[in-house]
């Protein structure tokens, strides 16, 4: 029985080892079909080579470019172009606001709260926000990043999709996380954008180097720059001063340049202050939320009335009015006293060998004309000029030529020499070019129509110093919040007396008219202080917004 047993357990276990067979075909022939089955799906090979992003052509949509781009670079999730949501207007809570919601009202908000609650995620998801001029999706103004990392990659991107938006004017990053080496990518693009872009606000963006006096160099078109809340220092003060102005370049783009929220102490506004002295183009400036104190604001109010020029400025000063001289020597037609009298004496030997040759030939023609007694008197005449020229034969050939009253007799109206009035009109314009060359620098200053450098301005000398009129093209200047005291405001006293006493609004002239605004509000003085108090009446009437206001109140109190 064991034996059978034994003989019969092995049969029914023989025919595992092929089942084992069997099924491992089976699956070595699936195993092929799902590898056969994905090659099928595969698109050609050349097929790929459009995704390349360098041989996608913008249309000038930013939505639709920027999403081709990203897929073309391998993002797969990448922000999204939104248009950017206006604030809505004032909530008034209405009557049944009051009223406890029924039922209904409550299972409609326990549906509604999950839909919401993705809502809320979704604000916080990264997004481009863009505001357009019009409704057509290719007139985008504004573009406004916030909150998510702008990294070399998007700036690539951003290099080919921004370039055809030809209605961009402005860019807003804020907490971008730029880097020194992403801010100069950045900078590079710039150019490649359109000619309306002139506002760039980088705002909660710190570098290490400080490198944003970049954003202000001579080739740049920025007009409006906003480095707010950006941990800027005295070092990087200093290097905005410098982009400002400096003795050989200064910079004629910027209008206005945000300084708010920065450590900017008193070294950082004596160096935004040195660039203030020779910068004719900023007319808008905010330090405020800073850490300026009594020293800085000194600095910053001798800008705003005549300060004395240093040794180097004033150098600097006869070297480009020594240019200037030779400029207008070299544009002017006779260069010496010597040349214009030998092109005088040239011209009058020119004229007297004419006046012979036109006196012969009246001789000739008279002398056919008139009848036999006065030919005979005529060679009477002509016998005595003979006689002189004998007596003058030790003369010179142009000393021999006869004088000018006996051509003018000889011709009697018949013959003129016009050639010798522009002669002498020439003189006198070439003496009076050589007394402007003699003027003093003041006058010379004053003839110049146009005056390039700051330094070319009128001056004024006093106990050996060159003192500068200021700057008067500044219009606005915010100091608020900071370490300022009542020494700092006597400094701003000194200045907006200035400015008020000979710069006024209502003038006809159409140069600089000063300061309009100045705020000094929430410094280290007490709000009742004598002195800050007469800085505000001062400026009271000069600040174009407190004119327009009262204007504005007079309509809505009497409308049409």
């Amino acid at each position: 029985m064991s034996g059978e047993a034994s003989a019969s357990g092995p049969s029914p276990r023989a025919p595992r080892p092929g089942t084992q067979k069997a099924s491992g075909t089976v699956t070595k022939k699936g195993e092929r079909g799902a590898k056969e089955k994905p090659t099928t799906v595969l698109p050609p090979v050349g097929e790929e080579e459009p995704k390349n992003p360098e041989e996608y052509q913008c249309c000038g949509v930013l939505e639709t470019d920027f999403a081709e781009l990203c897929t073309r670079s391998g993002y797969t999730d990448f922000p999204k172009v939104v248009i950017r949501p206006r604030p809505s207007a004032t909530f008034v809570p209405s009557a049944s606001m009051s009223e406890k919601p029924t039922i209904d009202e409550q299972r409609l908000s326990a549906s509604c709260s999950l839909n919401s609650l993705e809502s809320k995620y979704v604000f916080f998801r990264p997004t481009i926000q863009v505001e357009l001029e019009q409704e057509d999706p290719k007139s985008v103004k504004e573009i406004y990043i916030r909150g998510w990392k702008v990294e070399d990659r998007i700036l690539g991107i951003f290099s080919k999709c921004l370039p055809p938006l030809s209605q961009l004017q402005a860019i807003n990053f804020w907490k971008v996380g730029l880097t020194d080496k992403t801010l100069t990518t950045f900078i590079a693009l710039l150019p490649l954008c359109s000619a309306t872009l002139r506002k760039v606000s980088l705002e909660g963006n710190p570098l290490p180097e400080q490198s944003y006096h970049k954003l202000m160099a001579l080739d740049s078109t920025i007009a409006h720059l906003s480095l707010r809340n950006n941990n800027i220092d005295d070092h990087g003060a200093y290097l905005l001063g410098q982009a400002l102005s400096t003795l050989q370049s200064s910079n004629r783009t910027l209008v206005s340049l945000n300084l708010g929220f920065n450590h900017i102490g008193d070294d950082g506004a004596g160096y935004i202050a040195d660039g203030l002295r020779l910068n004719r183009s900023l007319l808008w400036l905010s330090l405020a939320h800073n850490r300026i104190q009594d020293k800085g604001a000194l600095k910053l109010a001798e800008v705003l009335r005549p300060f004395e020029l240093t040794h180097t400025e004033v150098v600097e000063r006869r070297r480009l009015l020594l240019e200037k001289g030779t400029q207008e020597r070299l544009r002017s037609p006779t260069s010496s006293r010597y040349g214009e009298y030998k092109s005088d004496r040239e011209k009058n030997q020119l004229t007297g060998v004419s006046s012979m040759a036109l006196v012969d030939k009246a001789d000739k023609l008279t002398s056919m004309k008139t009848p036999k007694g006065l030919g005979k008197k005529k060679e009477k005449s002509g016998e005595v000029l003979k006689k002189e020229e004998k007596s003058g034969s030790g003369q010179s050939p142009t000393q021999g030529t006869p004088k000018k009253e006996d051509a003018t007799k000889a011709g009697k109206g018949k013959v003129s020499i016009p050639e010798q009035k522009p002669s002498r009109g020439k003189g006198t314009k070439s003496g009076s070019k050589e007394k402007r060359s003699i003027l003093p620098e003041s006058e010379l200053v004053a003839e110049a129509t146009e005056m390039i450098n700051p330094l070319l301005e009128p001056v004024e000398h006093r106990d050996g110093k060159v003192f500068m009129p200021g700057n008067k093209v500044l219009l606005h200047l915010n100091l608020l919040r900071n370490r300022i005291t009542e020494v700092g405001l006597e400094a701003f006293l000194a200045a907006v007396q200035y400015q008020v006493q000979f710069h006024k609004p209502k003038s006809a002239s159409k140069g600089p008219v000063g300061l309009l605004w100045l705020s000094l509000a929430k410094n280290c003085f007490p709000p009742q202080c004598p002195v800050y108090a007469v800085i505000q009446e001062l400026m009271l009437p000069r600040d174009p917004v407190s004119k327009a206001k009262p204007r504005e109140d007079e309509a809505m109190a009497f409308p049409p």
